[in-house]
């Protein structure tokens, strides 16, 4: 029931704020918010067949959560045998966060809710591309991402996630933080009191659709993020596993980035992803769908000789219809293999650092 990988903490924070500061939420509370985060509205009933929780300590646990805000009873469901079952929801307003993508061309905030609902979403230009850019604009961003809350449920916001990018010097998932990446965690939890969390940008992607997407129930799993270059991860029992275990030279060469390449010989230029211009790209577009293509596969087979793989995963920057046209041609390439596109759609990076504060306060990460 673990929400996936917990983030590294380059400096853990010593408040308590917000929710319940009193305690430490108990293990078993941990384990009923992780199985509702994974299943939507289920009874008390099969919150106890599923947790080993005897009902008397489920029915405990689901008062104590209800009065604190962060789940409610759903419609009672009719036409069973026996009395009508009431599902336990999750409430959507229970908790919030900040998530920031800290990208080479642009900074992405966002605030979610305890579902992933997107409350707030903005992007920022950077001055300096491949650097973190204007502190003070970040944080201003965040204040006003905390500012679209009415004041009484701003105490509701569980903390900041950083999501770090990789940045070409390895082609592995280890990035060391910059001074300025430093700095910036530092500055953020003296301005709002919040603690911050940091990890990965491309492994927070994959733990945003773990706890909020497609994977939301799939143990095991290869997820891919096509961006400017084409990254992956290996997500066995829940846990992430980063690496170079499925990357060849070959896919890094794959992405956006080599799109454009061929787009340049031509004269054009890559469109916006909401653009209806990607229709007009022609051969190069078709030339780079096809070695697109041919690196999922070769990634997803090189990785199958060692650990079954039953599920993957697409998240991409590139238009809807693109990217199931993609996931249809991987789908043929690969019959054996369950192909899926991701359900995280906006600034799945960006939700992936938001869901760092839920994932270290109110999920089991054993």
């Amino acid at each position: 029931m673990r929400a996936g990988t917990p983030p590294k903490q380059l400096r853990i924070a010593d408040r308590t704020d917000g929710l319940n500061p009193e305690r430490v939420r108990s293990y078993n509370e941990r384990v009923v918010l992780s199985l509702l985060l994974q299943n939507e509205g289920i009874s008390r009933l099969e919150i106890g067949s599923r947790t080993k929780l005897s009902q008397q300590t489920v029915s405990v646990i689901v008062r104590s959560l209800e009065q604190e805000g962060l789940v409610s009873r759903g419609e009672a469901m009719r036409g069973r045998v026996g009395p009508p079952t009431i599902p336990v929801l999750l409430n959507p307003n229970g908790a919030y966060s900040v998530g920031i993508d800290l990208g080479n061309l642009e900074t992405e905030v966002v605030l979610i809710d305890f579902m992933g609902g997107v409350r707030f979403h903005k992007k920022l230009a950077l001055h300096n591309p491949g650097e973190v850019g204007s502190h003070s604009e970040i944080k201003e961003c965040v204040a006003q991402a905390i500012s679209v809350l009415p004041e009484e449920m701003r105490s509701r916001v569980t903390g900041i996630g950083l999501a770090l990018p990789e940045d070409g010097r390895s082609l592995s998932a280890m990035h060391l933080p910059t001074l300025e990446e430093l700095n910036l965690q530092k500055e953020l939890e003296l301005n709002f009191k919040l603690p911050v969390f940091v990890q990965n940008d491309i492994t927070a992607a994959a733990g945003a659709e773990m706890m909020f997407g497609a994977t939301k129930t799939a143990s095991d799993h290869l997820y891919f993020f096509l961006g400017s270059m084409l990254h992956s991860r290996l997500v066995l029992n829940n846990h992430v596993y980063t690496g170079n275990y499925s990357v060849t030279p070959g896919s890094f060469d794959t992405g956006l980035l080599n799109l454009q390449k061929k787009l340049s010989r031509d004269g054009s230029t890559l469109p916006d992803i909401e653009s209806e211009d990607w229709n007009l790209l022609g051969d190069a577009l078709g030339r780079w769908r096809s070695e697109c293509v041919g690196a999922l596969k070769q990634s997803a087979r090189a990785l199958s000789q060692f650990v079954d793989i039953p599920l993957v995963v697409l998240s991409a920057a590139i238009p809807p219809a693109l990217k199931d046209a993609v996931c249809a041609d991987l789908q043929r390439g690969l019959p054996e293999i369950k192909i899926l596109r991701s359900e995280v759609k906006i600034a799945p990076k960006a939700i992936g650092a938001g869901s760092l504060p839920f994932i270290t306060r109110f999920t089991v990460q054993s």
